[in-house]
């Protein structure tokens, strides 16, 4: 299980980057990273940020 950043806008930066450079979808990356994509969706959510499964990012 892979330390993730609790900041959100850490979080953000984080998540996009390994999503772009990793990993196909935010399933893949949670599976292999060891994170639940519930709470990663929910911190994200809280400062206006969606998954965008076409982009592969959050936006």
């Amino acid at each position: 299980m892979e330390k993730i950043p609790e900041d959100a806008m850490m979080l953000l930066s984080f998540v996009n980057l390994k999503l772009r450079d990793y990993y196909k979808d935010i399933d893949e990356m949670c599976e292999d990273l060891g994170v639940c994509k519930d709470k990663i969706i929910e911190k994200l959510s809280s400062i206006d940020y969606e998954y965008d499964e076409g982009l592969n990012r959050f936006v």
